[in-house]
């Protein structure tokens, strides 16, 4: 019996959510997604704590066990993806980011600059990316390579 993964990607960016420019990485990062066979939904939302909170609260609600946030992470005034999971995330899981960013800082060593953060929110995995469709194709890859194992911890399988 096959069960459909739900995901969502929650994309932080003050210009998308008022519609001055196209969201490119959000809906890169579904259909990444959905090719390791995630049911993926997509929300812009505002640099803002409350309404990033709030959106990924909402997905897993919804039923996603897998959140993965695109944008906010830099050191810009108004990047505050980092703040928002002061209150969201139950554990972190610091391997995830740290990943993110040696790959990342691969190709680009302002990478390294990312405050990105994972975690856990319940049972549900909560993983922050930067905001870019380059950042998208280099951070998923990661993320699925360990979400099926995360979620079958959080599920109480064994280790095996």
């Amino acid at each position: 019996m096959t069960t459909t993964r739900q995901a969502a990607v929650v994309t932080v960016s003050d210009r998308s959510a008022a519609g001055v420019r196209d969201d490119a990485s959000g809906p890169l990062a579904a259909q990444l997604l959905g090719i390791d066979g995630w049911d993926t939904s997509v929300t812009v939302v505002p640099d803002d704590v409350t309404a990033i909170r709030a959106a990924v609260a909402t997905a897993i609600a919804a039923g996603a066990r897998l959140v993965v946030t695109s944008g906010g992470t830099g050191i810009s005034r108004r990047d505050v993806t980092p703040e928002a999971m002061d209150t969201l995330l139950d554990r972190e899981l610091p391997g995830i980011a740290e990943e993110l960013r040696r790959r990342g800082a691969e190709h680009l060593p302002a990478a390294m600059l990312s405050r990105g953060r994972a975690g856990l929110h319940g049972t549900a995995l909560v993983v922050n990316l930067p905001g870019s469709p380059g950042a998208v194709r280099d951070g998923i890859p990661v993320i699925v390579s360990v979400a099926g194992h995360v979620l079958d911890q959080l599920d109480g399988q064994d280790h095996g």
